[in-house]
């Protein structure tokens, strides 16, 4: 942290691609510490970030997910992502895990540095939402948020990080924005302790947000545009240079229902077409797409806090040090993104003795809504979730891997003690 109160945050996302425990390389210096890269901006000395949000997507097989069987693998991350922080930060500082958050394959780990903002973090929060079929966690979101005091009054500033998997596929758009105003409804926390109110509360209650993940938007080219085709060859020629990437982010589709306000609403996000796009690679490549599909920005970080103007939406008075994907990790089919990002030093109250902390401005057309029946839809998509996940497990077992073999098996046994069953025909009769 600076002087003047600035907090120094690094939040990274990556789609592991359904990998477990081999999902990440053991050097993660380039995508979780490229401090080095902005340490001009921020001082002559190196400076380590105060927290640092790391969030994945299809973290292990879908099937051990579903059934509930992500400890092991979190617990490997949790560690090993912690090790290599503290081994490359300038100062080599030490930090400790403020919450972890879980569901299927989304997971979402907050850390804070124990020489500063540690110190001072309360009232955290977990939460997490399924937008699947029949609220499954296969697709969703998970939510952590804490409370740092004394940042401009006693009560401080809440701070929330949300890392988001939505639905595939170019043409399903609608149910993309369908999943964003899901999770904005249902991923619900618990009234803040200085509210007279009883009643939960939607990620926007906050002085800060994180909005991260693998969002599943793609590049759209109208029919009548020159670029148009069945195939993606165009827009990897579009790729290779800034100016052919800026002029290719007119057709990202998060970017145009952002501008819209059909979704995200008041998020800002750094100029994501200064790198080239994060999905879909061919595994083991550093720079080869799969042409099966069009290249896309999946994987987004956005961020919102209290003093942004809902009257500038593509203002923000947070600033963005870095935003940028790692091509050099092969293992899955998109690529890490990272984002450096310096808070504004906090604003301080008339009163020093004030309860409430500072919220986000929206704009007066927008009141996120929590839904009434929110628990009782997470509870049947997670109900689904472990059966569906503990019967293909047991498959998976019985097939060595394999479920299809597994069924297979299985019918197999069951033909064969059906057989087994039958009584012998006598040679008399």
């Amino acid at each position: 942290m600076s002087s003047d109160g600035n907090l120094f945050v690094q939040v990274g996302s990556y789609n592991t691609n359904l990998q477990g425990g081999a999902g990440v390389p053991q050097d993660l210096v380039d995508w979780l510490v490229p401090t080095l890269q902005v340490a001009s901006f921020l001082s002559k000395e190196l400076s380590a970030p105060d927290i640092f949000a790391i969030g994945f997507q299809e973290l292990l097989p879908l099937h051990l997910g579903l059934a509930g069987l992500s400890k092991a693998v979190i617990d490997d991350r949790d560690a090993h992502i912690r090790s290599q922080i503290e081994k490359h930060t300038p100062g080599k500082e030490s930090y400790t895990l403020v919450a972890k958050a879980v569901n299927v394959g989304v997971a979402l780990l907050v850390y804070a540095r124990d020489s500063g903002v540690a110190r001072r973090i309360s009232d955290v929060q977990t939460q997490w939402t399924g937008t699947g079929p029949a609220y499954m966690g296969n697709k969703g979101a998970v939510g952590i948020r804490f409370r740092v005091s004394d940042r401009g009054s006693k009560a401080g500033e809440v701070f929330t990080f949300v890392c988001a998997h939505l639905t595939a596929h170019e043409p399903k758009l609608a149910q993309r924005v369908a999943d964003y105003h899901h999770i904005v409804s249902t991923l619900l926390f618990p009234p803040l302790p200085s509210s007279p109110s009883c009643s939960p509360t939607t990620m926007y209650s906050t002085s800060h947000l994180f909005f991260l993940g693998d969002l599943n938007f793609r590049i759209t080219i109208p029919p009548s545009h020159p670029h148009q085709t069945s195939q993606p060859y165009d827009v990897l020629a579009m790729l290779k240079d800034d100016a052919s990437r800026e002029q290719l982010k007119g057709f990202d589709q998060l970017l145009n229902q952002r501008r819209k306000g059909t979704a995200f609403i008041g998020l800002r996000e750094g100029p994501f077409w200064t790198f080239k796009c994060t999905y879909k690679y061919k595994l083991g490549e550093v720079n080869r797409y799969n042409t099966k599909r069009i290249p896309s920005w999946t994987d987004r970080i956005m961020y919102a806090t209290h003093t942004d103007s809902p009257d500038t939406p593509e203002k923000s008075n947070i600033t963005n040090i870095l935003y940028t994907s790692i091509p050099s990790y092969v293992t899955s089919d998109h690529k890490p993104v990272v984002c450096l990002l310096l808070l504004p030093p906090p604003t301080t109250s008339s009163s020093p003795e004030t309860c409430a902390p500072p919220m986000l401005r929206l704009p007066s057309s927008y009141t996120p809504t929590p839904d009434p029946r929110a628990t009782l839809k997470r509870y049947i998509g997670r109900t689904l979730d472990r059966i569906i996940g503990s019967i293909w497990w047991l498959l998976a077992v019985v097939g060595a891997g394999s479920a299809i073999v597994g069924i297979f098996n299985f019918f197999l046994g069951l033909a064969a003690w059906r057989w087994w069953k039958v009584p012998a025909v006598s040679a008399d009769a």
